[in-house]
């Protein structure tokens, strides 16, 4: 009981930031067709800050809000000054100017600050447990489950009962009907990245909470893996990506706690075989539909 227990927790609890970051990505994709691989630096931004705040002795609340504001703001400012300019240019220009942003954030972080990992003090209060059945549970990925769950009920009230969260909603299969019924395209596409940013910058406080570090390449590996995740639920499906947030941290929790010792080396491999296998099956992923070629 108190391996099931353990493994439901952490389930939810990693699941939760896939998810969170996962519909950031999938966020941007249905208004701009764009997997934005600068997603990670705004994780990492958001950890900076976070860090910032806690060393000029702002309470950690006041800092884990702004760092999360932060992910938000920069995230606008990445869409006006970098995405903009080329929004019309072909998904490849897209794409590659994702990779730029993320490379020259990355740049900035290794020089403007560290190259190595700087240790991000949480109050004590977070290095506490609490009791469920006969299992111990940290305080943090209980915070971690209860914030990442809040969020995504939060924006699903946004998404289903806001205009412009029909409007998000709407894009990701008909953009052009959207911009037909009076939405601007501009706020609509700064709004997504807007949120995105607001995701990223909830997801990096979490990642940094568990870590206790941060760093300039912290955002790679979970936005890889919230990429797996876009793709397996369905480019341009909202509710997908939380739902194979889950699956995909469900897989890779039951292998890290019921994998074989001499199978422990290939857990990432079995993790990517299983990806193979569900898109094989379902070419468009879990809940994906066929996405409309942008003109």
């Amino acid at each position: 009981m108190d391996t099931i227990i353990k493994f439901v927790v952490n389930v939810v609890s990693l699941g939760g930031t896939y998810a969170l970051l996962a519909l950031g990505l999938a966020v941007v994709f249905s208004v701009l067709r764009l997997i934005n691989f600068a997603h990670g630096e705004m994780m990492a931004l958001s950890g900076y800050v976070l860090l910032a705040g806690i060393v000029l002795g702002v309470p950690f609340w006041v800092a884990a809000v702004s760092a999360i504001v932060a992910g938000g703001l920069a995230a606008i400012i990445m869409e006006a000054t970098a995405f903009r300019p080329v929004r019309s240019a072909s998904p490849a220009t897209l794409l590659m100017t994702s990779f730029a942003v993320a490379m020259l954030l990355q740049v900035i972080f290794q020089n403007g600050v560290s190259p190595r990992g700087q240790a991000v003090p949480v109050p004590s209060f977070f290095n506490s447990s609490v009791s469920i059945g006969p299992a111990q549970i940290s305080m943090i990925q209980l915070i971690s489950i209860i914030v990442s769950l809040a969020s995504l009920v939060l924006l699903r009230f946004f998404f289903f009962n806001t205009r412009m969260g029909w409007a998000i909603r709407a894009s990701a299969t008909e953009f052009e009907i959207v911009r037909l019924m009076g939405i601007k395209a501009s706020r609509l596409i700064a709004l997504a990245f807007l949120i995105s940013g607001l995701l990223a910058g909830i997801a990096g406080v979490l990642w940094v909470m568990q870590r206790g570090s941060v760093d300039p390449l912290m955002g790679l590996k979970p936005v890889l893996a919230a990429f797996i995740v876009v793709v397996i639920g369905g480019l341009g499906s909202l509710s997908g990506a939380v739902i194979a947030g889950y699956l995909l941290a469900a897989i890779e929790i039951a292998l890290q706690t019921w994998l074989p010792e001499s199978l422990v080396p290939f857990r990432e491999a079995l993790t990517f075989i299983f990806v193979i296998a569900v898109l094989s099956v379902f070419p468009n992923g879990l809940f994906g539909r066929r996405v409309p070629e942008k003109v």
